[in-house]
């Protein structure tokens, strides 16, 4: 399990973002249950989220699919995750690292 901040500005339509983000990058509408919207794409047997932190951050639970053995599906699952944080957290991938590097020397 992993939780995401949310940029500044971001945080207003979040839930709505998480959902309109699962069906725009992975094309398909979750399931939800409790708060948690629950997909399967992929090379992702489950892809959960849900937010955490008083609607700031982003906690999202994966689970892969180990029987997907191509090469090219596991790229563009990858891709389009990325995608996914990228759309609801409103940081790049880079920045992204930056704040977990941060976190991690702020303990």
């Amino acid at each position: 399990m992993q939780e995401y901040p949310i940029k500044r500005g971001h945080t207003k339509d979040f839930e709505k973002r998480m959902v309109e983000g699962l069906e725009q990058f992975f094309g398909t509408t979750p399931r939800e249950s409790g708060g948690h919207y629950v997909i399967t794409f992929g090379a992702l047997r489950r892809l959960d989220v849900c937010t955490g932190s008083g609607g700031k951050t982003l906690v999202v639970d994966t689970e892969s699919d180990l029987t997907v053995d191509d090469d090219a599906v596991i790229l563009d699952t990858n891709k389009r995750f990325r995608q996914y944080l990228e759309y609801v957290t409103g940081f790049t991938a880079k920045e992204r690292a930056k704040k977990v590097k941060k976190a991690i020397e702020n303990e």
